[in-house]
């Protein structure tokens, strides 16, 4: 069987981050060439360029853990890119419990949620951390959770995870599914990676090869 790339945690973002930060870099310095490097040091980079540093920093620290606890038990690919779109996957855990497809984020604030209607109207269940909506990121899981589902051609449980690696986690609890996604922070994930469940003892080595090629390295 061929060696599975697993991909580096963060990879895609990283470049990315690295690419727009060299662009500025090239066109500050172009424009003022005495000046360039006075007006770098003393000038921040624009927020839609440290949004991929934080991105890559978050999917990085998220990974750290489940590498070190990779076993025949726990197979892991990170930053697959979903095919035909600009889209990618953060993180894949293959378990005897299933298959976790895990999207990382770094937002500050608390996650909760948020619950409208009920008895005379349609419920809707709104994911709020602190007071932004982040609804919209329970839609992206369920997409990459249909993905994981249409690559593989066994009857194996996919989990949707959002992981909130910096927000403002209460001591004890404070984790909640919506839509059938967990919303819940990094030491509550490591423990359902290594649990026992319904699937073979040890993933099997060939849907993890399947995985490897069907959502290649981002």
């Amino acid at each position: 069987m061929a060696v599975v790339e697993s991909g580096t945690a963060g990879a895609s973002a990283r470049r990315e981050f690295e690419r727009r930060k060299a662009k500025r870099e090239e066109h500050v310095r172009t424009k003022h060439p005495k000046l360039g490097g006075l007006i770098l040091a003393l000038s921040d980079e624009r927020q839609s360029t440290t949004a991929w540093d934080a991105g890559a920093t978050g999917e990085e620290r998220l990974g750290k853990a489940p590498d070190r606890l990779a076993s025949d038990r726990l197979r892991l690919l990170h930053d697959r890119r979903i095919p035909k779109t600009r889209a990618n996957i953060d993180h894949l855990a293959m378990t005897p419990s299933g298959v976790y497809v895990i999207d990382a984020k770094t937002y500050r604030g608390r996650p909760h949620l948020k619950v409208e209607g009920g008895l005379f109207r349609p419920r809707v269940e709104r994911l709020l951390v602190g007071s932004r909506d982040c609804t919209k990121l329970v839609d992206g899981v369920l997409k990459q959770v249909d993905v994981v589902r249409g690559v593989l051609n066994i009857d194996v449980p996919v989990h949707g995870v959002l992981c909130f690696v910096e927000a403002d986690w209460p001591l004890i609890g404070g984790t909640f599914t919506t839509r059938g996604v967990q919303v819940l922070w990094p030491n509550q994930l490591h423990p359902q990676l290594q649990a026992d469940g319904p699937t073979a003892a040890k993933p099997s080595p060939r849907y993890t090869a399947n995985f490897a090629h069907a959502l290649p390295p981002a």
